[in-house]
């Protein structure tokens, strides 16, 4: 069967031919680059398998009718049609960047292209982009019809033939290809409305002095269009016009876009300006795009397949929009990047170009500067953003490369190559880095202006890129190898982009650049170097005071009157002090909110700090801190149009904490003119309108300075005495206010903001400031505290006992400062941002509690669903902490207000002793009137959550409670929280599963694997005892301990092919609500030999989970674990956890498209064994509001019907479940609660190990003290259950399933808070209408299917189904393509099901060829026998535990296969055993988590080894920076032949020693040996043919827990021996 073109390809998609029957037209012969990177895609039901020889047509066919009716989503077109407010050229005051609008558009997205080094165009470069994009169709999104596309489209050069040939049919003549641009528009569907933007668009090019050739109307196929983008689908013609006036290719691109601009601005105020958008306006290129799924794009668009369309390169895109209101014009390539990731700093990044406009001018623009503003567009994507400032940069006279070196610059900061062999383009970066903050977060771009074709990844390689080249000229780069099929005997480079790194290719000299080429020719255009060094100030560190500034009675009435509390002396600052480090707490925040409280709170409280979740990763600070930076610039921002030294004239700061010796030495530089502005507001006339006024004096002296030459405002509350009528201005107001008001005057590029203040002590309030404006804080009130605590006779009487280590007075400043540093950095990785740079100013925090005149002065932009306290409430605040400082009664010690420890008097909390005594009382004796007792005690606390704020009101008669549904229906929607075996004990952990397993509701394993005795039901049971868990009591027989919800963290740990597959539900742990973007903890001491043994660790050593970033850093990435989840064990479902934030929603869409089953939203209040107390206190949201939002998303998407919802976070009671049902939840969990009803005492020391009753403890004397039995439990949810029927009874509801969603049954208390009576609950009782169908249905469908997929094909195979039935032996070689994922996964689940981790004595031995997809190999047991020949992508031998896996290329190729990548990125993550030979290279973060696997590879990437904690790997190549980061166990052996690996290593833990034990060489050749045998590896060969030359060539690493083994220890005596097989126990 012949194929003619691209589009046919499409089509087979939809048919059952086999297309392995296809003949590699593919294989383009025409010299041409091809870069792919893609990015993900839905399900689109339609089988994407390219049917083998093993399907039977009929099944396939069977499986495509079974589709599910598509759903129709109702796009919430207000939302995404407003009007866009382009009006910033009449309105001098520039638009703010809203979060609101940022986080309504996310977007992950495949993209990739191709280029012709001879620059010939061809038609045949355009049909393989399709055929590229088709393949890529299982990286894109699909809407809820499950039919329209998210965007794909295509960027090439102008096919003139095309259009002549057009013309010259109208009777037009043929186009002067030097002076004719053309435009790409999608204009109104409305014919009226159509006129009208042609009319405007015709008038600005004639009055620009443009000839208007004519208008060509792109002929298309509206049939193939989904039913949602048809709606919004826009008119799409093509004109055509002639530039006179200019000759250069830059100045007449440079006319088009003022044209476009001068478009665009003309009808921002248009009703229709949002139908209006130029895809493209140029004389080089064109872009053809469209809200299309990627197979369909060909077919729509029939230019694409005429072959009069050529072209030497082609950009091509998918996009996966989290969002699914996607828009025509979103959809990319934009005009000259394609962008795959997310950028975190938009809203900083955005805000900062605004400020930027007025001082942007080049020669270029002769003038018309003005004219082609604003250069972002707040309501735009950040593709879209990025996008128009790269533009500008471009069409300003840069190329393409330098603009993307200066917005995405790569980690250079001791960097061992680019320090040591390419000097200058760390100059070029250092020049650059003080005018532009970089666009931070995981981002591979493409871009390209006609004449350049290139690409770059950000600092983190969080996307794959790879590329390779042919004899032919043809270079391919791709995400995913396989897109299109080449000859491999052609290819003479493979490789593939790392962190940072670039490629591009210039198609007039035909030549291609690899990475430090293309940085060091654009370094070398100007001499960076020395306007560095002639103008960039580093001042030196100042030294630490040595003595108190104040006395002990200065420094309390300070104390006081700026709101400190005893705990944040004596937790916080003075632990800092003594420890260097954040102190550390557990369970989790179950005090109110700021705004709720009785309690005066100092404002940064009512801010949360957002985190990276789903559609990007958070950073690992601990483990990859080398691409973060505190270093931050002061000083002027020059004109980032014009190059010069002055541009460099600032002042650099290593961290923006300052002590008082730094800020003496800013106040003395004269170039920056500081100026001191005093932050006091005056209350002699009264409060009303003081605070505000005095923000409005502020801002005018400060806009006055900056005027008067001033550079760095310092904004201090410091004064000789206290007056008690001029209290401080909350400091981070003031920052803000004037933050904002100088961006709104165009003057906050001439000046830095420094606060000098005593209102700031903890990371959080650092953090804060930075994000608000704040280049540098000097904290001087904390550093004085610090002083004071180690002159204390206390503090010195507990030195000289040895109860804490010693430390000077200056050392005790300087851990404070660490401490606040290393804070810092936590709290910038949790949203996946590596620079304090781009952090500033990035309002990366949602407020909870503030009115919308607070926010809209200070804070503009930022999320405030719930509105609160106004200017003159904020000024009592303030106020209440002020007088304190004044009044003669006031203690002579600081106050204790509990905010973190429960104590009588204190803050309110809700976990407290005599909830819990009351709640014992309840379970233990089952008594109906104490349960009332503890409810009347949950009815009369003070308001401490939103819910408290609203009542039930019923619209109908009650009914009698026979008639609602029984309880044993209501308790199987319970959970229990994710609480791992080592967290809590083995007692706690298995009463709660009996317990649930009772009721049939579902407890969950958290993240620490589980015991497989626990798996199977009780049948010895005598007296509430069973000799199989005989530290349990009252069980009965029948009762099993399993968890049916079993947790995926980023960890790893105890997740073993059995354990998967003997889950009824799989839990992927994206996020936990007490600690939002962070890994867990289990403190070494909590590791006994029994957590060991399940974890796959070594006992005493602390176990740390990474951030969720290895393989859920995007939404891709999610979408391609949980298809992973569902081929290892189809029937259970799959959850993922997220945590409140704005923006939920979006991520929530994103998620259920992924083919999710479950979503659980945890609120922030939810606990924890141990985790930082900044993180407990100040990350995530109320889950009130995170679920509203989630409900109302799904259901304007139309993908409600498609998850089950479940939310937890301080449930405590039944009026907590009808709360969250009518707000539209399914499942409920409960975490701390059922704790406490098993035992717990709320003794909050869980992180110690000393655990009272022994629920949070491993010590065997503690352990024994446990008092629950799983009865308690099951009366406690009976008891829920029965307070739930009451009140459905009450409303007049017969089952839950009828109030699910109904907001409309709830309604506001009347109450009144003590602080302010504005807080707005409308957004929670808001609704958007209920779910097609009821929540019983939706809970009861099958889970979620990957569709038909090879495995499936081959356990149809009777020779192998035989020999996993009979455990015999079978050999199979099968072809595999780029589209088959997760391949093996499947079969290992069965054989794991059936066999358990070891048990199975046959053998697989298959042999796959070709390009195999994502997860290859993933999950494999012992007894499979896997070879590929061919190459794979990201992800291979994920989770392996047993087996053999061998890839190796195939027999002829050009290249020398040790030089080429073989496999991507985060392979082997998790891997519990097995061995696994690779003949060629890795990608990123080879072998993180690796408990046992054993493995050979012959060269990696960045971040080799992290985390592993057992097995072994031998690298016979170079490898990339951080080797080893985080690794407690397990051995590396690593050649070096150029001397090299040293600085590349990670020195934290390992240590580094050449290999001299004989066992350790005898291990290191066996490996070799067998290395060369499975893979006939010339590199293995030639080192074993010269043994002795080679061995002293390889270094050992070994961390602390292997120095005792023979491998590492050539004196190993046999008294370790005996420790040795303890440990291997």
């Amino acid at each position: 069967m012949a194929l003619h073109s691209a589009s046919s390809i499409a089509r087979l998609h939809h048919t059952n031919v086999r297309s392995d029957l296809v003949p590699s037209i593919f294989a383009s012969g025409s010299g041409n680059l091809l870069v792919d990177f893609t990015g993900l895609c839905s399900k689109s039901k339609r089988a994407r398998r390219r049917l083998g020889t093993l399907t039977s047509r009929k099944a396939f066919q069977h499986y495509l009718t079974k589709n599910s009716s598509p759903v129709k989503a109702v796009l919430d077109l207000e939302r995404c049609c407003k009007p866009l407010d382009n009006s910033a050229t009449s309105d001098p005051k520039p638009q703010v960047a809203n979060l609101e609008d940022i986080i309504s558009e996310r977007g992950a997205c495949g993209v990739g292209f191709i280029a012709n080094l001879e620059n010939n165009p061809s038609h045949q470069i355009v049909k393989d982009a399709l055929s590229a994009l088709g393949c890529m169709e299982h990286r894109g999104g699909c809407g809820g019809d499950n039919d329209s596309g998210d965007g794909s489209g295509l960027m090439t050069s102008i096919p003139w033939d095309l259009f002549d040939n057009w013309a010259n049919k109208q009777g037009i003549a043929s186009f002067d290809k030097l002076h004719t641009g053309v435009g790409m528009v999608f204009l109104p569907q409305d014919e009226g409305l159509q006129q009208e933007a042609k009319k405007v668009i015709v008038n600005i090019f004639r009055r620009e002095g443009l000839e208007v050739l004519g208008w060509r109307p792109v002929p298309v196929n509206a049939s193939v269009v989904g039913p949602n983008a048809k709606e919004t689908m826009p008119n799409i013609q093509q004109i055509f016009v002639k530039i006179i006036k200019e000759e250069n290719v830059d100045d007449i691109e440079r006319e088009l876009y003022i044209c476009r601009k001068l478009i665009e601005n003309a009808v921002g105020s248009e009703s229709w300006a949002n139908d209006l958008y130029f895809c493209s306006l140029s004389n080089q290129t064109i872009v053809y795009k469209g809200m299309l799924r990627s197979e369909v794009l060909g077919l729509f668009y029939y230019d694409l397949q005429n072959d009069l369309y050529k072209s030497p390169f082609a950009i091509y895109h998918r996009r996966y929009s989290t969002n699914t209101s996607p828009r025509w014009p979103l959809a990319q390539p934009m005009r000259l990047l394609g962008h795959n990731g997310e950028i975190n700093t938009i809203q900083g990044n955005f805000n900062w170009m605004q400020s930027r406009e007025p001082s942007l001018k080049s020669p270029v623009w002769r003038g018309r500067e003005d004219e082609i503003r604003p250069f972002g567009n707040p309501k735009g994507s950040d593709s879209a953003n990025l996008d128009s400032v790269a533009e500008l940069l471009i069409r300003s006279g840069r190329n393409p490369e330098e603009a993307m070196m200066l917005l995405v610059p790569e980690a250079y900061k001791n960097h061992p190559t680019l320090m040591i062999k390419y000097p200058e383009v760390v100059d070029f970066y250092d020049y650059y880095k003080g005018q532009m903050e970089a666009w931070d977060g995981p981002a591979l771009l493409l871009f390209s202006d006609g004449n350049t074709v290139g690409a770059c990844l950000d600092r983190n390689g969080l996307r794959p890129a790879r590329y390779w080249r042919t004899s032919d000229n043809v270079v391919y780069v791709a995400s995913e190898v396989g897109v299109l099929p080449v000859d491999e005997s052609k290819v003479i480079m493979k490789g593939r982009l790392g962190p940072g790194m670039m490629i591009t290719v210039d198609l007039l000299g035909g030549q291609v650049f690899e990475n430090t080429e293309v940085k060091k020719r654009v370094a070398l255009s100007n001499p960076y170097g020395e306007w560095v060094k002639g103008n960039l100030r580093s001042p030196k560190p100042a030294n630490f005071l040595s003595a108190a500034v104040m006395d002990n009675d200065g420094i309390l009435r300070h104390q006081q009157a700026f709101g400190y509390s005893s705990e944040d002396v004596q937790m916080v600052i003075e632990s800092m002090a003594s420890q260097g480090k954040e102190p550390t707490f557990c369970m989790g925040d179950d005090i109110p909110l700021a705004a709720l409280s009785q309690k005066p709170h100092m404002l940064f409280d009512y801010f949360k700090q957002r985190f990276a979740q789903v559609t990007n990763p958070a950073i690992d600070p601990l483990r990859e801190g080398l691409v973060m930076s505190l270093e931050v610039n002061l000083g002027q921002r020059g004109n980032i149009l014009e190059v010069g030294p002055e541009n460099a004239s600032q002042v650099i700061l290593s961290s923006p904490v300052l002590n008082e010796g730094d800020l003496e030495s800013l106040l003395n530089d004269p170039h920056l003119k500081p100026q001191v502005l005093p932050t006091f507001f005056d209350i002699t006339k009264g409060i009303e309108g003081s605070l505000e006024k005095a923000l409005d004096r502020l801002c005018e002296a400060a806009d006055e300075a900056v005027r008067n030459g001033s550079q760095l405002l310092i904004f201090s509350d410091r004064s000789d005495a206290l007056e008690p009528t001029h209290p401080a201005i909350p400091i981070l107001l003031a920052i803000g206010a004037v933050h904002q008001h100088l961006i709104q005057n165009g003057l906050r590029m001439s000046a830095s903001l420094v606060a000098d203040t005593a209102q700031c002590f903890s990371t959080h309030q650092f953090a804060c400031l930075i994000g608000y404006g704040a280049s540098a804080v000097c904290p001087y009130l904390a550093l004085e505290t610090c002083r004071q605590w180690r002159l204390s006779n206390k503090t010195v009487n507990l030195m000289k006992n040895g109860k804490i280590s010693t430390v000077s007075i200056e050392q005790a400043q300087k851990n404070y400062c660490k401490a606040v540093k290393s804070g810092l950095l936590k709290i910038l990785s949790k949203m996946g941002i590596s620079l304090l740079s781009s952090y500033c100013g990035a309002q990366i925090f949602e407020i909870y509690g503030l009115g919308k005149e607070v926010v809209d002065l200070a804070f503009r932009g930022s999320v405030s669903k719930i509105g609160g306290l106004t200017f003159d409430e904020l000024a009592r605040e303030t106020l209440s902490f002020w007088v304190k400082a004044f009044s003669e009664d006031t203690a002579k010690r600081l106050e204790n207000f509990g905010f973190i420890q429960f104590r009588p008097g204190g803050e309110y909390h809700a976990n407290n002793p005599e909830m819990s005594k009351l709640l014992h009382k309840a379970v233990r004796q089952k008594s109906q009137s104490a349960f009332s007792v503890y409810q009347q005690h949950l009815a009369n606390r003070p308001v401490n959550v939103l819910r408290d704020l609203l009542e039930f009101k019923g619209d109908r008669a009650p009914i009698p409670v026979g008639r609602v549904e029984p309880a044993s229906s209501i308790v199987q929607r319970f959970c229990t929280g994710g609480m791992s075996l080592g967290a809590i004990s083995r007692e706690t952990h298995e009463a709660i599963a009996i317990a649930m397993n009772r009721l049939g509701g579902k407890s969950n394993s958290g993240e620490g694997g589980e015991d497989p005795i626990r798996w199977k039901p009780l049948t010895d049971v005598v007296d509430g005892y069973s000799p199989t868990l005989p530290h349990l009591k009252g069980l009965q027989n029948g009762d099993t301990a399993t968890s049916a919800i079993k947790q995926v963290a980023s960890g790893r740990f105890g997740v073993t092919p059995t354990f998967l597959a003997n889950a009824d539900q799989l839990e992927i742990k994206i996020a936990q609500g007490a600690k939002p973007g962070e890994g867990g903890q289990l403190p070494g001491k909590k590791v006994s030999m029994y957590i060991a043994r399940l974890r796959n660790s070594k006992p005493g050593v602390p176990l740390i989970s990474p951030p969720p970033h290895h393989d859920i850093y995007s939404i891709e990435d999610l979408a391609q674990l949980i298809y992973d989840l569902h081929q290892v064990n189809p029937k259970a479902k799959v959850s993922v956890k997220l945590v409140a934030e704005a923006g939920i929603g979006t991520v929530a869409s994103g998620v259920a498209k992924g083919n999710a089953d479950i979503i659980q939203i945890s609120g922030h209040d939810g606990g924890t064994g141990a985790s930082p107390i900044s993180s407990i206190k100040h990350a995530g949201g109320p889950w009130e509001l995170g679920l509203t939002e989630t409900h109302q998303t799904l259901i304007e998407n139309g993908l409600r019907e498609r998850v089950i919802l479940r939310v937890d976070g301080g449930f405590r009671s039944g009026v907590d479940v009808m709360m969250a049902a009518a707000m539209g939840a399914d499942e409920y969990g409960f975490g701390s609660v059922a704790m406490i009803a098993t035992g717990c005492v709320m003794a909050r020391i869980c992180h110690t190990n000393n655990c009272p009753v022994g629920v949070a403890s491993q010590r065997e004397e503690l352990r024994a003290r446990f008092p629950g039995v799983p009865g308690d439990l099951v009366n406690y949810f009976l008891y829920v259950a029965e307070e739930v029927r009451g009140i459905l009874a009450q409303l007049g509801y017969e089952k839950l399933d009828d109030v699910i969603g109904r907001t409309d049954l709830l309604q506001p208390r009347d109450i009144s808070l003590v602080k302010t009576q504005h807080i707005d609950l409308g957004y929670i009782l808001s609704s958007v209408g209920l779910p097609k169908w009821s929540s019983t249905a939706i809970r009861s469908q099958e889970s979620h299917t990957n569709g038909l997929v090879l495995d499936d094909a081959l356990l149809a195979d009777p020779e192998i189904a035989g020999a996993i039935e009979n455990e015999k032996v079978v050999n199979k070689t099968v072809k595999i393509f780029n589209i088959d994922r997760a391949v093996c996964g499947r079969i290992a689940g069965v054989i794991a099901k059936k066999y358990g981790d070891a048990g199975f004595a046959g053998q697989l031995n298959i042999t796959f060829t070709g390009s195999a997809g994502q997860s290859f190999a993933c999950f494999l047991t012992p007894g499979m026998n896997i070879r590929l020949v061919g190459e794979a992508n990201d992800y291979v031998g994920k989770g392996m535990a047993g087996g053999e896996l061998v890839v190796t290329p195939v027999e002829k190729t050009g290249f020398e296969p040790e030089d080429a990548t073989i496999v991507g990125n985060t392979c082997l993550y998790g891997a519990t055993g097995g061995q696994v030979f690779l003949r060629g290279k890795a990608g990123e973060r080879f072998a993180v988590r690796n408990s046992l696997a054993e493995a050979v590879v012959e060269g990696t990437g960045d971040h080799c080894c992290e985390y592993m904690t057992g097995g072994c790997v031998v690298i016979l190549g170079k490898v990339g920076r951080n080797v080893a980061a985080g690794m407690t166990g397990g051995l590396a052996y690593i050649l070096d032949e150029d001397n090299t690996l040293i600085p590349k290593i990670n020195r934290e833990i390992v240590k580094i020693q050449r290999v001299s034990a004989p066992v350790g060489q005898m291990q290191l050749k066996t490996l070799i040996e067998a290395h060369v045998e499975k893979t006939g590896s010339s590199k293995g060969a030639a080192i074993l043919k010269e043994w002795d030359k080679y061995l002293p060539l390889f270094w050992q690493l070994v961390p602390p827990s292997e120095e005792d083994t023979p491998e590492a220890n050539a004196k190993y005596d046999s008294t370790a021996a005996e420790q040795v097989t303890l440990q291997s126990a």
